[in-house]
């Protein structure tokens, strides 16, 4: 039996939709990536802040103590939050 015109037109419609579905969802599955990749280098500098810093230390202190959910705050049983390395500013 040949096919209509009609349904040509439905299956490629069908399969345009997939194509659109498919672009979405690498999309979304890039925009997840560029943020996970974002808090992971914020949090690296937020460490590097907090050895440097101890404003930056006592805030990173406050944020993981204020975690709300017990599988974030294990994440961070035994951690320690760096300490600030004193520097000696007399040899400047």
């Amino acid at each position: 039996m040949a096919e209509t015109e009609l349904e040509r037109a439905e299956k490629r419609y069908a399969q345009a939709k997939a194509r659109l579905q498919a672009l979405k969802n690498r999309e979304a599955t890039r925009q997840r990536k560029l943020d996970t990749r974002r808090k992971v280098i914020l949090g690296g500098a937020l460490i590097d802040l907090a050895e440097r810093d101890s404003s930056a230390a006592a805030m990173l202190d406050r944020l993981i103590r204020n975690l709300s959910r017990e599988q974030d705050s294990k994440a961070f049983a035994g951690w320690e939050v760096p300490s600030p390395i004193p520097t000696d500013d007399s040899a400047i």
